[in-house]
């Protein structure tokens, strides 16, 4: 069941009903229920996946408080339960592949078994949920006490599939309190929900034909109509998985409960790191809390930082899938970030930190470059395989000569040859131009933060206007339903 789908827009309302209708008492396990019968409808057998780490989980974590001399065993046996699931089924098909690779190169010949696994919906984030749980109780927090409350935090059907990754004593006490209905519930989450199906069907589906399009294909296309294709890509991952956020989140504000933001404008990022406080926020927090600072975070020599802060994007650039690509993605966010605090120190020596810095154009280019560096890293993200990947890079570095050839006339419209591409660059150079200074005019004005009801009312119509005349005939999967 996908949030754009009929069924869920059966399901919700369903739910919201039910739950506002029943007593205090009843609303968890109702939720519990509904959450396992929004995760079975695809596969009902992973029903039993979760159910059974959800029990390990709360049966074992609180045994980390009952000894102090065996509470770091206990929490190595529960993390390394949570991890050993996750790799059978993400990573095992991969390991096999890449151990007959490495065979072949000793010339070894090695059938590999056809284990025939299929990926549940949802596991890297909600076995990324029971670590944290783990962790934080070994740090010194109260465990879960209620067995339906910890199934429910788990298996919450708003952020079940792709989060955002929320932590357990944030959610959790918001379960205890005895709420009662109120109209803001209703009113701010469906106009979240109702912004993020524009972000995904309106937005994000449309670019998905320009972006497959070029990636299927990059040798049918030019380099500027690539660096276009590229550009589509970097907006339609950030409104595929915003919009699935803003559903999440409004779905769950449905039933006065608030999960964490996961996006904050990324692409006006001035550098790389900015960029990963921006992006995919409850994915970079659970990063840095839970494997680079166990890891040992920047408490030893420069060396040392850079080793942890370079395994930790690379591992979470296999944690999006289990293939070379995202491996690759990774490691260049991990070098991307090593390269930009090597430069931070720069600026401090030779002494312009803090003029540059303060330069609000020196801000407006390092915006350009930074979101331009981060497309070239969506290139591994999205391409099929590093062979595709190196080629696409590749042609677009050829754009400076192949601009050089063009006219002015010619460079107006980009010589796209494919009527799929311009669309996606009428919508895609007008956001890019407007976007900086519309942002700062916001964020000065603090407009978004309550704008009057007319404007609301007026933009709810317009945006579902919009949504019934511009739908494409068939919306893909969230991108980040397959992680």
């Amino acid at each position: 069941m996908e949030f754009n789908s009929l069924q869920y827009l059966v399901f919700l309302p369903t739910v919201f009903l039910l739950f506002w209708i029943c007593p205090h008492r009843l609303r968890v396990p109702l939720l519990l229920v509904a959450s396992y019968v929004f995760y079975m409808s695809w596969r009902p057998i992973y029903g039993f996946l979760i159910a059974g780490l959800t029990l390990g989980n709360y049966f074992l974590v609180p045994l980390i408080t009952k000894t102090e001399k065996h509470k770091k065993l206990i929490l190595g046996i529960v993390v390394a339960g949570n991890l050993i699931t996750l790799a059978i089924f993400k990573y095992a098909t991969f390991g096999m592949h890449t151990l007959k690779e490495g065979l072949a190169l000793a010339h070894i010949n090695w059938r590999e078994p056809h284990l025939h696994i299929l990926l549940p919906l949802g596991i890297s984030f909600f076995v990324f949920e029971f670590i944290h749980y783990a962790v934080e109780v070994y740090r010194g927090k109260e465990p879960v006490k209620s067995l339906p409350g910890f199934a429910l935090f788990a298996s919450f059907f708003p952020t079940q599939i792709a989060g955002p990754i929320k932590r357990y004593q944030d959610f959790i006490p918001q379960l205890a309190i005895p709420a009662k209905f109120k109209w803001e519930y209703v009113d701010e989450g469906m106009q979240q929900i109702l912004l993020g199906l524009f972000k995904k069907v309106l937005i994000a589906d449309n670019l998905a034909l320009v972006v497959q399009a070029g990636f299927t294909h990059p040798e049918n296309f030019s380099s500027l109509d690539l660096w276009v294709i590229v550009y589509a890509f970097a907006f339609q991952i950030f409104f595929d998985f915003a919009g699935y956020t803003d559903i999440a989140r409004g779905s769950a504000m449905l039933f006065g409960y608030k999960v964490p933001i996961n996006f904050n404008l990324p692409y006006i990022a001035a550098n790389v790191s900015d960029f990963w406080h921006r992006w995919h926020i409850s994915l970079s927090t659970w990063l840095r809390d839970y494997l680079f600072i166990p890891l040992g975070g920047s408490r030893g020599g420069t060396l040392f930082t850079y080793r942890n802060l370079f395994l930790t994007m690379a591992l979470g650039g296999l944690w999006h899938g289990a293939a070379m690509h995202y491996l690759a993605w990774g490691a260049y966010q991990g070098v991307l970030l090593i390269l930009h605090k090597e430069y931070s120190k720069m600026l401090v020596r030779v002494g312009v930190a803090e003029k540059l810095l303060s330069s609000k154009i020196y801000h407006a280019v390092s915006v350009v470059i930074t979101f331009h560096i981060v497309c070239v890293g969506w290139v591994f993200f999205r391409a099929e395989n590093l062979t595709i990947a190196w080629n696409i890079i590749q042609k677009l570095a050829q754009a400076p000569i192949e601009l050089a050839h063009f006219s002015a006339a010619q460079l107006a419209i980009l010589q796209i040859r494919d009527p799929i591409i311009f669309p996606a660059l009428v919508l895609i150079l007008p956001v890019l131009m407007i976007a900086q200074p519309v942002v700062d005019w916001l964020n000065d004005k603090r407009f978004y933060l309550s704008p009057p009801w007319p404007v609301q009312v007026t933009v709810m119509v317009a945006l579902m206007c919009l949504l019934t005349i511009f739908s494409p005939d068939t919306s893909p999967r969230f991108i980040y339903f397959q992680f």
